[in-house]
């Protein structure tokens, strides 16, 4: 049952656990991550201004203890502990008072007096920074979101290459929607002035409604996912797992199991599971867009043609001297746009469904089929005297 329940870890899939709660599975693998916070805050004691050319070995050794305290704390969690709630209480604990305990100690060994008004703002950062902290470890915790990136990640190869195929065919609409507003030289005008963050916020504004369509979309893919729960399913499931040592027409008395309901938290770990995969393929066709744009504007709008439609002296980039700032904000406002407009196509597309939903929809079909015998076994181990 154990290894079941680290081999739902180690799919991405948590939440499949039976019993899954926050203290019994997720506090304990947030250890390793609490633990990086909370020693690498004490790189803030390190007086650096007194100690001159010492103060890169005081640097070096609250690194090396951030580092030892992570590396055995994954050690130790990998045991998968069971906390009693004495323990739970003295870990929250200490994790709550760092944020105090960090500048109080900053004040003992700095040598310079800071405003009361000073100290109240950086206490009020470090709270609200420790809290954050938490609060995003435990929701990527809960959901496994560091293993579905490194397997969307992995999957990504596979994915290129339907992205690039169909990017093939959409190429053409995204090029009609955009390559004429592109070569407007109000847009230009806009870009020029228009500061970085505000850009910033139409590309997250894109994300948003990138983010809603996918969600709609997943969850009637999640719907049609049929659980096929036959001995003969369910045994071609389980190999290569640790189930598979289990013997499933025993176990059913050669009939199938009933489908298990999936709870909410369930079903949204399958949703972050599909969106990552998703999400990660539209920003990798917004990066290819980006450098398309870029080269596009290099290739045809000349310095003087930015600066006549402009209506003045470009401002130009300083990381890259002879790229005016415009053509940079164009080319990330357009690469947004097309990155959008790409995913949504695509998942509207029968051949797209297809081709990128088969292998995920299997995966999840696979990770059911695996939960129902683990459940069974659970069951049968219930009954047992």
């Amino acid at each position: 049952m154990r290894q079941t329940e680290r081999w739902f870890v180690r799919q991405g899939m948590p939440t499949m656990i039976e019993g899954y709660a926050f203290v019994s599975h997720v506090l304990p693998r947030m250890l390793p991550s609490l633990a990086i916070v909370t020693f690498a805050s004490l790189a803030w004691l390190v007086p650096l201004k007194s100690l001159g050319s010492e103060r890169w070995v005081w640097l070096g050794a609250v690194l090396a203890l951030t580092a030892a305290a992570w590396l055995g704390v994954s050690v130790f969690v990998r045991r998968q502990p069971h906390f009693s709630r004495t323990a739970i209480g003295v870990i929250l604990i200490a994790y709550a008072a760092m944020p105090f305990a960090v500048p109080l100690l900053q004040l003992a060994v700095d040598d310079v007096i800071t405003p009361p008004g000073d100290n109240a703002v950086g206490l009020l950062g470090f709270v609200i920074f420790f809290g954050l902290v938490f609060t995003a470890t435990a929701l990527a915790t809960t959901y496994g979101l560091g293993t579905l990136l490194r397997r969307a990640t992995r999957h990504l190869v596979y994915d290129l290459r339907n992205s690039l195929h169909l990017l093939g065919r959409a190429l053409p609409a995204i090029l009609f929607v955009t390559l004429f507003l592109f070569f407007t030289g109000e847009i230009w005008q806009a870009m020029n002035r228009l500061p970085w963050w505000r850009v910033v916020l139409v590309v997250a504004l894109f994300g948003v409604i990138t983010v809603l369509a996918a969600a709609t979309r997943l969850r009637d893919e999640i719907g049609r996912v049929e659980q096929d729960l036959r001995p003969s399913v369910l045994a071609s499931a389980c190999s290569k797992t640790p189930m598979a040592a289990v013997p499933v027409e025993e176990l059913t008395d050669g009939g199938p199991l009933p489908p298990t309901r999936l709870n909410g938290r369930q079903v949204r770990n399958l949703l972050v599971m599909l969106a990552s995969r998703q999400l990660l393929q539209a920003a990798f066709i917004g990066v290819a867009l980006f450098a398309f744009f870029v080269l596009l504007g290099v290739a045809v709008v000349t310095p003087a043609t930015a600066e006549q439609w402009i209506g003045g002296p470009p401002v130009y980039s300083v990381i890259w001297s002879e790229l005016p700032v415009a053509l940079l904000k164009n080319a990330t406002l357009f690469a947004a746009f097309g990155s959008m407009y790409f995913s949504v196509i695509s998942m509207t597309d029968a051949e797209h469904r297809r081709e990128f939903f088969a292998p995920i929809i299997d995966d999840v079909e696979r990770t059911l089929a695996v939960r129902a015998v683990y459940l069974a076994v659970r069951a049968a181990g219930a009954d047992q005297p």
